[in-house]
């Protein structure tokens, strides 16, 4: 199953938890498959290919992209694809609190959808060479680690579902815009009527369009009035005014910024030779 990644963060921030082993498997790594998880639980971080595991019936599939968490003592069962070769590392911690633990999502089995990060990628590598140092510094460097990359799993976890709400949040104010040039559009408006501030709008067009809403609605209105300027023979007044722009000479010079000539220029140079 999937968790509130928030949930999580908030539920690792209040638990007091400890590192009881990193260990690195692979294909055919000599260890018999087991039958049950260990007697703490842990979190997958995949390396390289694929291996399906079922916690209590459940299947998660174990692919670069994801890091899987399994609760401890839960019925196992392997599938292997093909000749696939795989790898992954496994962190096992426990909870030092006992009446944390009684309700601790450490008995839960899910999955966070990170995406490639070469960062995480890189923190979990140093945090199983760590572990397999001596010493009282490596044990205290593997707590530290072992934090750093649950925050880095949470973070492209947070940053990945925000990208999806964005590009989301981008086609519905396009949509509407597309729908409705011909209307009085600001950005407070479009904010207003989308639930988000002007500085969100704002980063949402400008991360998807390359530029901010308002030059969106004045491009848009630009290329519909070409489309008008070719296929009717209304004056540019009306065809301003009709684009969603009531002043004229305001029309007639961010046009001819956009497009290199004046509306009438571009309608007695195109009308005749649309190509």
């Amino acid at each position: 199953m999937k968790i509130d990644v928030n949930q999580l963060a908030e539920h690792l921030a209040h638990t007091p938890f400890q590192v009881q082993g990193v260990y690195r498997y692979a294909r055919n790594p000599g260890v018999p498959h087991a039958d049950y998880t260990d007697s703490f639980p842990g979190f997958v971080f995949p390396l390289s290919g694929k291996i399906q595991f079922q916690f209590n019936d459940t299947p998660y599939v174990f692919s670069p992209g994801k890091v899987v968490h399994g609760g401890a003592k839960m019925k196992l069962a392997q599938k292997m694809f093909d000749k696939t070769d795989w790898e992954y590392i496994l962190v096992l911690y426990r909870i030092c609190d006992n009446e944390l633990e009684k309700s601790s999502l450490s008995h839960q089995h899910f999955e966070l959808l990170t995406g490639q990060s070469p960062r995480l990628t890189e923190l979990i590598m140093r945090l199983w060479h760590v572990y397999n140092q001596r010493g009282g510094l490596s044990m205290f460097q593997t707590e530290m680690l072992f934090r750093d990359v649950l925050n880095e799993a949470l973070l492209c976890v947070d940053n990945r579902q925000n990208s999806c709400n964005s590009h989301t949040l981008f086609e519905r104010v396009c949509h509407y815009i597309q729908e409705n040039y011909d209307q009085s559009l600001t950005i407070t408006s479009l904010a207003e009527l989308n639930n988000v501030n002007r500085n969100r709008l704002s980063y949402v067009f400008r991360r998807h369009a390359g530029m901010g809403p308002a030059e969106y609605v004045l491009k848009y209105r630009i290329n519909m009035a070409q489309k008008m300027l070719l296929t009717s023979d209304a004056p540019v007044q009306q065809i301003a005014y009709t684009v969603g722009i009531e002043d004229p000479f305001y029309f007639s010079r961010v046009f001819k910024k956009q497009l290199g000539c004046s509306p009438t220029e571009y309608r007695e140079r195109f009308i005749n030779n649309p190509c």
